[in-house]
């Protein structure tokens, strides 16, 4: 307690959100005991993304802050949808974001007993009914938030009955869709999630967890509050879909708690990102139809997916401090988020050199068997982060685009005639364009001052352009991976008269072959490791990559261009 007192006066001047101001409320007021635990409760029928990681940041970190616990709590009350892949996956991912649930690890399907026996109860105390309605039936029947909605003909069967029926359907007596359990509340509510909910299904699928033991399994409404009570959750943080839940909630949860202790549902507004969806159904849609390469496709917005492209866990816990937690729903614009990650790779990634479009050039004057060694900065960012060497020889690769044989003005890089600086070694100039039979440029021959590497007389003399390189007889051939953003249409989410596939960006991945990269690279290109490719963006290998044949995936480019092209189109 001595510790949560510390935790909160230390925050107290600082800049709390909307939540940390409810839970700091709380804590003062001696709620719950003084207690803080919150949960975060995943859904285990897919991956998490990046709208789950604003929730985890908000679960984990409140708890944290402020001196309490977080549970991960999987709310597996569905075992059609539901695998243990996905239960691994979201482990990970959680782990990945630097947040630790300890021995609190939890399922909802810890609490099917506790859930069925208060069913039991609400069945005997007349709050409970077997409905044998269609679905179809029951929501036409619901009526409208204008108009109230029509009592079930089955409504007003006795606990005895309803008891028999509901033990029956649990036996696995009836069909699926042929029986329900609802709660009695009011058909005539305003708020349509009183009008009798659903509390039980039937499904006769296995459960992952629990196997043929049940056959009906509680709704979210119903197991979701009374798994936070059960916990002993004191504050249930959830998105803003959640406000007209809200009154259920409390209502079921009361049906348990006393003014001891119950937990308060608190709602903030979800993270929707430009050029994306957030569906689960509809990401599930794209990874099972095969228009993306599974769930950790560096296109996807799943964690997994960020992580496999080379995000790092401090970029996205940055973006989400960045756009914050309110009452309000917003569209973030994804190059928010390509921002925090390109800030967190400058200063953390290493330089190094590979060119993605070759084109040979020919040192005439440089002697044909030399090899020296040139020393290139691993991050100019990290002084720390020291240097490794390169080879330089009489041939190397430059970038296509670095050279124009009829330039415009003010185009510095190489032309005919013109010289340019290879970043670390020396300046050269272009004496002669090779061709072949069908005019294509094949091969440029240069020729190099001998004084203006590092140290030497010339090392300080200034030219306008700088080029990255890479040694023709020490390059490594590999693969790059270049993705972009996964639609072309800024809020797929609001062209409801669209197919959402239809607005996939076609150019969301470009694969290059024959990419040349400097021997350093693969010397220390292992999982994980973030690499700047000079002039060209961040990169990270793939786990696809081997030695035989390498493969980066682009994180980043150097510059947000996409939302300049947008602006002049």
């Amino acid at each position: 307690m001595a510790e949560q007192k510390e935790a909160i006066e230390g925050n107290e001047t600082k800049g709390l959100n909307f939540v940390e101001e409810y839970v700091v409320a709380d804590l003062k007021a001696g709620k719950n005991g003084g207690r803080l635990s919150t949960r975060f409760p995943p859904e285990p029928n897919g991956y998490l993304h990046i709208g789950h990681a604003k929730a985890i940041c908000m679960d984990f970190g409140v708890a944290e802050k402020f001196g309490g616990t977080c549970n991960l709590r999987f709310d597996d009350t569905n075992p059609v949808k539901e695998d243990v892949e996905y239960v691994d996956s979201i482990r990970e991912d959680i782990h990945w974001l630097g947040f630790d649930w300890g021995d609190r690890e939890y399922y909802a399907s810890d609490y099917f007993p506790q859930l069925f026996d208060l069913a039991v109860r609400m069945i005997k105390e007349g709050k409970a009914y077997v409905d044998d309605q269609s679905s179809e039936e029951i929501a036409r029947q619901k009526g409208n938030p204008t108009e109230p909605g029509e009592e079930s003909p089955y409504r007003n069967r006795t606990p005895e009955e309803n008891l028999d029926l509901f033990m029956r359907m649990n036996a696995g007596e009836f069909d699926e869709g042929s029986r329900v359990l609802r709660a009695k509340i009011d058909m005539a509510s305003p708020n349509m999630h009183f009008r009798d909910p659903i509390m039980y299904r039937i499904i006769k699928t296995p459960h992952h967890r629990t196997g043929t033991t049940w056959k009906v399994y509680p709704m979210y409404d119903f197991a979701h509050g009374q798994s936070d009570y059960f916990e002993g959750v004191t504050h249930s943080i959830c998105t803003l879909e959640f406000v007209v839940h809200r009154p259920l909630y409390e209502y079921f949860v009361k049906e348990l708690a006393d003014e001891s202790y119950c937990p308060r549902q608190i709602e903030f507004n979800r993270l929707n990102l430009t050029y994306t969806v957030m569906s689960k159904r509809k990401l599930l849609q794209l990874v099972k139809e095969g228009l993306v390469a599974g769930w950790d496709d560096p296109r996807m917005p799943t964690i997994s997916g960020m992580r496999r492209r080379g995000y790092t866990p401090r970029s996205i816990r940055n973006f989400i401090d960045t756009i914050g937690y309110t009452k309000y729903e917003a569209l973030n614009s994804i190059s928010l988020l390509e921002h925090a990650v390109r800030d967190d790779l400058n200063r953390t990634a290493t330089r190094v050199m590979a060119v993605i479009n070759p084109l040979k050039v020919v040192i005439t004057n440089y002697p044909e068997d030399k090899v020296e060694t040139v020393t290139m900065e691993n991050n100019p960012e990290d002084p720390e982060s020291g240097t490794h060497e390169m080879p330089f020889c009489r041939e190397i690769f430059i970038e296509r685009d670095d050279f124009m044989e009829n330039p415009p003005k003010k185009f510095f890089r190489l032309a005919p005639g013109s010289e340019v600086r290879l970043k670390g070694a020396y300046i050269i100039k272009c004496d002669e364009v090779v061709k072949d039979a069908d005019g294509n440029i094949i091969e440029l021959h240069c020729s190099y001052a001998p004084d203006t590497l590092s140290g030497m007389p010339g090392a300080s003399r200034k030219v306008k352009g700088t080029l990255h390189w890479v040694s023709a007889r020490h390059a490594i051939d590999g693969e790059a991976r270049l993705y972009d953003r996964l639609f072309d249409v800024e809020n797929p989410a609001a062209e409801a008269d669209r197919d959402f596939r239809e607005m996939l960006n076609p150019d969301s991945l470009r694969v290059v072959n024959g990419i040349k990269l400097e021997p350093f690279i693969m010397e220390h290109a292992t999982p994980g490791e973030k690499f700047q490719f000079q002039r060209i963006g961040y990169f990270t290998p793939d786990y696809d990559s081997t030695p035989e044949h390498p493969v980066f995936n682009r994180t980043i480019a150097l510059k947000d261009t996409w939302e300049k092209v947008q602006k002049k189109a």
